[in-house]
């Protein structure tokens, strides 16, 4: 078994990973609100979890890992979501989860062994709510429970961040029921449209924070091996969870490794709707980028690391991914991923590392070890190459004749060009896809050259 170490944001140091018992490693993951589609940036922690969970269960055996990932089922977004559209929650949240579990699974992620909603553990956040007011570490307030942020010395250890830090990052609510600005809402009232569950401290529903300490007691223990999210939710969201589970269960250490994820940029800048830059997972899937592509993408930049997303990092991953499984076709995987691609995942997970070790297998034409360090990854798994059956063929100068055209008729509004451009690649095969973003054009397995006009 290869060494693992991972970059433990507790201690800002790369350590040698120890699990707390190796008959049942343990980690969870933060996952999603559900009140919308997944963009791309929410997919970074979870294919970066997955190499890990492939990787644990690799090194422990697949039944001695138990993974949990967790839905925000409820919350002001998905309440705003209801109101504006006359949905019920429960409707919105289904829908929104069943999207993200399939677009996931796009990706070639495994599902984790348990997928808690918050609303399914309200019972087990009440009772650590009256735990941490028993213990002197919260108090009601104006129908709100608040923890008391000046209770818990270690507050702000784990992101590093000095008072005045903490303050602007969390946007602090000035509230005349608070002790302390800091202080953080365990429960809060609820009107006669919001959610809400009866309690000691009134009808009303939890905080943000709460629910991930409830429901990783309750799943893993009052201590486990690791916990992970972008580092966004660094502070305040995993400095809160922190504070809570080490006040209201003070023999636990909650989670001994803390995992971050960099950010995604788009195009070499920060991914925004007003840029025009912003797009789901599902975005792209429709517009014929498969999941595969879209992980190996994700793969090529270190988790820690800032990752910028690029038409041209796609495109070459495609080519890459062509290659890989026309030189693997027929081939069965070696029994054991190949000791550098392993050596390579086993150092913080070293992905980028990893992929260049597969780079050199591919060179030396060892399919068999080439499929079996791809598959460790969640790369050339059978179920995710129905994409690479289409012809793999340059048409990035008729996709720019056709952009150029598009242009020109959108001033003209003369769109004849378009069409004759249009129904020339059809007629070779070709699916032509048009939108904002640009033109993609998808050739078939059905594809004839002949049929195209000589290249502009």
């Amino acid at each position: 078994m290869a060494q693992i170490k991972l970059h433990n944001t507790k201690t800002r140091q790369k350590e040698i990973f120890e699990p707390i018992d190796a008959a049942n490693v343990r980690l969870y993951l933060c996952g999603p609100t559900v009140y919308d589609r997944a963009h791309i940036g929410n997919a970074r922690n979870v294919i970066m979890f997955d190499v890990l969970y492939r990787l644990l269960r690799h090194s422990y055996g697949d039944d001695h890992v138990t993974y949990v990932r967790n839905f925000t089922d409820v919350d002001d977004k998905i309440n705003a979501r209801a109101q504006g559209s006359g949905r019920s929650i429960g409707e919105i949240t289904a829908e929104t989860i069943g999207w993200y579990l399939d677009d996931m699974a796009a990706l070639g992620n495994l599902e984790p062994d348990h997928m808690p909603r918050a609303t399914q553990y309200i019972p087990q956040m009440v009772s650590m709510i009256a735990d941490l007011i028993a213990r002197n570490h919260a108090y009601a307030a104006d129908g709100h429970v608040l923890f008391a942020v000046d209770s818990y010395a270690d507050y702000g250890a784990l992101s590093g961040r000095s008072l005045d830090d903490m303050i602007a990052g969390a946007r602090v609510e000035v509230a005349p029921y608070k002790r302390n600005p800091m202080d953080f809402v365990l429960w809060k009232p609820s009107d006669s449209v919001a959610p809400g569950w009866n309690s000691p401290w009134g009808y009303g529903r939890p905080g943000w924070h709460i629910e991930c300490s409830a429901m990783a007691y309750e799943l893993l223990g009052p201590s486990f091996d690791i916990h992970g999210g972008g580092n966004d939710l660094m502070f305040p969201h995993h400095e809160n969870e922190l504070a809570q589970s080490c006040c209201a269960v003070p023999d636990g250490g909650f989670a001994n490794v803390w995992l971050h994820n960099e950010m995604l940029q788009v195009e070499g800048k920060k991914m925004s709707k007003s840029l025009g830059n912003f797009f789901t997972v599902r975005d792209l899937l429709d517009r014929g980028v498969s999941g595969e592509v879209i992980r190996f993408v994700f793969l090529s930049t270190h988790y820690g690391k800032p990752m910028d997303w690029t038409a041209q990092k796609a495109q070459d991953a495609e080519k890459t991914l062509r290659k890989w499984r026309t030189l693997s076709a027929g081939i069965e995987p070696a029994s054991c991923a190949a000791p550098d691609v392993l050596a390579c995942l086993s150092d913080d997970l070293n992905t980028a590392g990893a992929i260049g070790v597969l780079h050199q297998l591919a060179a030396q034409g060892d399919a068999a070890e080439l499929l079996a360090g791809a598959r460790i990854m969640g790369l050339l798994l059978p179920q995710m190459g129905d994409w690479a059956t289409t012809v793999d063929v340059d048409l990035s100068a008729f996709a720019a004749a056709l952009e150029t055209a598009r242009v020109a008729a959108m001033k003209s509004k003369d769109f004849s060009q378009v069409d004759q451009m249009k129904a020339m690649l059809t007629g070779a095969g070709v699916e032509v896809r048009m939108s904002k973003a640009g033109v993609d054009l998808l050739p078939s397995a059905g594809f004839d050259a002949t049929k195209l006009e000589p290249s502009p």
